[in-house]
């Protein structure tokens, strides 16, 4: 039987660290998102999100598009169908440790 440590060691930390969390599950539930719409959701500065944006996007969780609208810098982010499947497996892992919590007992 596992433990409440091998299922939390189950987890991915790529995603559950709370930033990308927030991130993956923002754009989970949008076809796409920019920069500044992402910053404002998850309350991140604009460094530790693009940092954040950085490790999900060489995971292939995230493609982020760069181009200039109105001579303006635009950054638009869309979750990839990896990074989807990775999140709606997380969620479940997290509604299943849930569940299954009361069957935990103390050594």
């Amino acid at each position: 039987m596992a433990t409440l440590l091998d299922d939390l060691a189950a987890l991915d930390r790529l995603i559950h660290e709370p930033a990308r969390l927030s991130i993956l599950t923002a754009l989970a539930s949008v076809e796409s998102a920019d920069f500044t719409a992402l910053q404002r959701l998850t309350g991140l500065t604009a460094g530790n999100l693009s940092s954040h944006l950085s490790k999900l996007e060489e995971a292939q969780l995230v493609k982020v598009d760069k181009k200039f609208v109105a001579r303006k810098p635009n950054t638009l982010v869309a979750i990839t169908k990896r990074g989807r499947a990775g999140i709606d497996f997380h969620w479940k892992q997290l509604e299943r440790l849930h569940r299954n919590a009361s069957g935990w007992k103390t050594p």
